[in-house]
């Protein structure tokens, strides 16, 4: 199986995830149920794996089955097939962690790694302490929803997080996989905006 590339620019359209849901319920339609069912096997395969965000892990499995679902059909089995792509998508996260780049909740620990260029506990503070000013700063701008559903997004650990990002995607009458979408969308605002930040100050 090749070796799945991570587009950063490609976002999961609705047309996408339409095809997505077709795909997993091989033409007949569950309402989604066949879909919640897989997501729910997959949580708990990335959770078995001690994996400290297995509900965003599945949502990225889906991602990239649903890319791929865009450039050719899948003739294999959509169970099967979850759990081939669920682990390259571990694997790489095993990866991520070896080189202490994993992804962290919010934009400050990779932006304040990148800023960090020379050796010593007092300058990688300072430059963390800079970080999370900007990052206050640039929350503090967003306007009242994206503020709010960021915060709450992120709020909690492991199960206490995937329970908060249930009920919160259930409050705005969205699915998990539309909730990660808008997410992401106001993280890479944030991203850019704590960029600014810095070069500014």
């Amino acid at each position: 199986m090749q070796k799945f590339a991570h587009k950063k620019e490609w976002v999961l359209t609705t047309e996408a995830f339409e095809q997505l849901l077709n795909w997993l319920d091989k033409g007949k339609s569950s309402g989604g149920e066949y879909y919640l069912e897989i997501r729910r096997r997959l949580v708990d395969y990335f959770s078995r794996k001690d994996c400290l965000r297995p509900d965003d892990l599945a949502d990225e499995t889906f991602n990239r089955i649903a890319r791929r679902l865009t450039e050719e059909s899948i003739a294999k089995d959509p169970v099967n097939y979850c759990y081939i792509v669920a682990r390259f998508v571990f694997l790489e996260h095993l990866r991520a962690k070896e080189r202490n780049d994993v992804p962290l909740d919010a934009v400050t620990g990779q932006i304040a790694h990148e800023r960090f260029t020379a050796s010593g506990s007092d300058l990688e503070a300072e430059t963390k302490e800079k970080t999370f000013a900007c990052l206050d700063k640039c929350v503090a701008q967003l306007d009242s929803p994206s503020r709010e559903m960021i915060l709450r997004y992120y709020t909690g650990k492991e199960r206490i997080k995937i329970e908060n990002r249930r009920e919160l995607s259930a409050s705005l009458g969205i699915t998990m996989n539309a909730l990660s979408i808008r997410v992401c969308r106001i993280r890479d605002k944030l991203e850019a905006c704590v960029r600014k930040c810095l070069m500014d100050g």
